[in-house]
């Protein structure tokens, strides 16, 4: 008989007929001559439940029965007595396609998540991980769903590369070369001559770069696809390996970017809600998983309101002001600092209580390609600066649009980039910057150059706060951090 997924049999209404449904058991239970099996085979986080009267099986095979075993069940469907299923499975036939030891360390008792991170090879099994994985599914058929209705591109950017997009020098190094016997000149510097691309590669930090390149003969382009950062960091934020998604596109002024910023993530938190409605209302329903939150209300409330829009300076003059009414920050918040997660945080979570697109940042802590405001004093230009909506900064800043989420703090880093080669050369020559592996990017403000921006979005951020999730490394299969590449 041909097999029915579990989320298709739970929604007919065709009682009386046989069916047949194969998964996983999540728990058994049995009484006075009848045995009760939640099946379940990852298509929902519902499970169906299959009703055997012991007579009608030998004695072993009900004793396989276990946890975590995998059963094909063929039998009558029926309407159920039981509260909260309309159906079940009235058992004719059970064969065990795959008994499980009982050393199994998925038991129906709950689990921490450090010790479900110690069998990331088997937690994609458990209800709350395969809410999580399907919740990941939908968000990235939102993001591709959304690109292609506005008429982006899905542009492929290379994984292995020899520039730092970021310019951070926190890459994996890439080659072939023996490592036991590494050639060196007389500097005592690896000769890369003889390796597999003839020159020094790296896993990329971003796609970006390249991303623009697209965006000149497409008009409007997107990646995503894995990066790669090499940062010994161990925070609840932070993945040595995680997804990204980049938009770039031509004729885009700052305005338009926030615009484009928040109706795109709007977009996706809107297909969780519409799309993911049981996964995310068991997640909410387990206080112990999302503990002192209200998950669906905090994501409807996204749609609700309209992101505030707040140049860093005046950013700045709240967080300076909340300290002298007496809050405490770790980390200090003066003009020229580059804002720590708690500041984030408190401008979202406590003094607008919304998210906060955040523009016009200091040049000195943002990346040489962004496009930096015109100058008080045009003929000084590291004097003051004009950013968004005229807000004066003390220095040069700029045009960035970070977005910050509740409980999250940066979900997006964005920013108008400058297309002027002139501008850019004069940037890149303040911070002393090799530009023998940018050639190629360079070029593109010689040959047609055109106004442009982008942003990035790290994709298990945007998982983090869809699911309320408390650490990074439980939105991702496999999770990669230092010391962890075991699965």
């Amino acid at each position: 008989m041909k097999r029915t997924k579990v989320i298709d049999a739970l929604k007919s209404t065709a009682y009386g007929s046989d069916i047949c449904v194969k998964g996983w058991v999540r728990s058994k239970r049995g009484s006075k001559g009848i045995f009760f099996i939640a099946l379940n085979d990852g298509s929902t986080i519902k499970s169906m439940q299959i009703v055997g009267e012991d007579t009608n099986f030998d004695e072993e095979t009900i004793k396989r029965i276990t946890t975590g075993a995998c059963l094909s069940v063929v039998g009558k469907l029926v309407e159920s007595p039981a509260a909260g299923q309309a159906s079940e499975i009235q058992a004719a036939e059970i064969e065990i396609l795959g008994d499980c030891d009982n050393t199994y360390p998925l038991q129906k008792k709950g689990a921490s998540m450090e010790f479900l991170r110690s069998v990331a090879h088997l937690r994609p099994r458990t209800n709350l991980f395969g809410a999580i994985l399907r919740i990941r599914h939908n968000m990235a058929m939102a993001i591709h769903t959304y690109f292609h209705e506005h008429g982006y591109f899905y542009f492929h950017t290379p994984l292995i590369t020899a520039s730092d997009c970021e310019g951070a020098g926190n890459m994996f190094q890439v080659t072939t070369k023996n490592l036991y016997d590494l050639k060196k000149d007389e500097q005592g510097k690896i000769i890369y001559d003889d390796d597999f691309f003839g020159e020094q590669t790296s896993l990329t930090v971003s796609g970006q770069l390249e991303g623009d390149l697209g965006e000149t003969g497409l008009g409007a382009i997107y990646t995503f696809g894995p990066t790669f950062r090499a940062e010994n960091s161990n925070t609840p934020r932070h993945l040595a390996e995680f997804w990204m998604i980049e938009p770039e596109v031509a004729f885009l002024d700052q305005e338009e970017l926030m615009d484009l910023e928040e109706d795109f993530i709007k977009y996706c938190v809107r297909w969780a809600l519409e799309k993911c409605k049981d996964d995310l209302e068991f997640i909410n329903n387990n206080k112990f998983i999302t503990p002192n939150q209200d998950l669906i209300p905090r994501l409807e409330s996204v749609l609700k309101d309209e992101f505030v829009r707040l140049p860093y300076t005046e950013g700045i003059r709240i967080l300076q002001e909340a300290k002298k009414n007496g809050k405490k920050f770790e980390f200090p918040c003066e003009w020229g600092d580059d804002l720590a997660s708690e500041h984030e945080r408190y401008l979202v979570e406590e003094h607008f209580k919304k998210p906060v697109i955040m523009t016009d940042y200091p040049r000195s802590f943002k990346s040489f390609y962004m496009k930096q405001n015109t100058p008080v004093d045009a003929a000084s230009p590291d004097g003051a600066s004009v950013g968004y909506k005229g807000a004066v900064a003390p220095g040069p800043t700029m045009q960035g649009t970070d977005v910050l989420f509740p409980s999250i703090g940066e979900i997006i880093g964005g920013s108008v980039r400058e297309e002027s080669l002139d501008k850019l050369m004069a940037e890149i020559n303040r911070r002393e910057m090799d530009t023998t592996h940018l050639w190629w990017y360079l070029d593109t403000r010689k040959y047609g150059s055109c106004p442009h921006a982008g942003f990035g979005l790290g994709f298990e951020r945007l998982i983090l706060f869809v699911t309320g999730m408390q650490n990074i490394r439980d939105v991702i299969p496999f999770p990669r951090t230092p010391k962890n590449a075991e699965f």
